[in-house]
């Protein structure tokens, strides 16, 4: 799997796990994306698709590198994909 469509699976995990906020985006902590059975079987390396998908402007979480345990409280934001208007 390449980086874009980790970034993309990532995407469908956060959205499935993560609860809906007003402005549209998904919060979900990194204790549920890191114990979650069906991301372990998907991500390799969850942090480093993180890591990818923050330096993409896809999803906003403090800090840099996330560690189990330390950090299983940290929330990961899931930004509103924009839409058109015509």
């Amino acid at each position: 799997m390449n980086v874009e469509e980790e970034v993309g699976r990532l995407k469908e995990e956060i959205t499935r796990l993560g609860k809906i906020q007003d402005d549209g985006s998904y919060k979900v902590t990194f204790g549920v994306l890191f114990h979650d059975d069906r991301c372990a079987n998907i991500f390799e390396a969850l942090v480093g698709t993180l890591r990818a998908a923050k330096k993409r402007k896809v999803v906003a979480y403090e800090g840099e590198l996330l560690l189990q345990g330390v950090h299983d409280n940290v929330e990961i934001v899931l930004k509103p994909t924009p839409t058109t208007c015509n």
